[in-house]
């Protein structure tokens, strides 16, 4: 029984599955944000009325390019391509989104009171996400791997290069 729990233990904390874990968080995030511009593309006619105008643009362009953002960038991060530049627009869009909903529709609100229940909660929760995948990369299961792979081999073997692609 000891020989098993210690192999257990050593199998639960000694073998990482990093790029399974970076995949997984692509998915997941890459199709949390797609539903959001989806359902503002079906909904269109209807949304566009009440969304908002930032940056010095109208509610209509600002619509526009939040489901671009929404949809474009959540499929490049969800195949791995160009992944972490596919990272910042959704960063960006996440901080309008965040600082319009703390500043303009909850202006009495500290933004250390925030709870899962308030607006200001998943705009938070998105940042988090992109950031980590901003700062690791999209892992060794995604089209960034791919083509690196195919870059490298088609110069010709460089040790360095192959190198620094293992850290991925």
């Amino acid at each position: 029984m000891r020989r098993f729990l210690e192999n257990l233990f050593l199998s639960c904390t000694g073998y990482t599955y990093t790029n399974m874990a970076r995949l997984f968080i692509r998915l997941f995030v890459g199709i949390m944000l797609m539903q959001f511009g989806i359902r503002q593309l079906v909904n269109y006619n209807n949304v566009v009325e009440t969304f908002p105008g930032v940056i010095g643009m109208d509610n209509e362009m600002s619509l526009i390019v939040m489901i671009i953002i929404e949809l474009g960038c959540s499929l490049l991060i969800m195949v791995g391509f160009l992944t972490r530049l596919a990272t910042i627009p959704p960063i960006i869009a996440m901080i309008v989104a965040e600082h319009f909903i703390l500043h303009d529709l909850l202006p009495d609100t500290f933004i250390y009171s925030i709870t899962s229940t308030m607006p200001g909660y998943l705009p938070l929760m998105f940042i988090g996400i992109y950031l980590f995948i901003l700062l690791a990369g999209p892992g060794k299961i995604s089209l960034d791997y791919f083509i690196s792979i195919f870059i490298i081999s088609a110069r010709g073997k460089d040790q360095s290069e192959t190198e620094e692609l293992e850290e991925v």
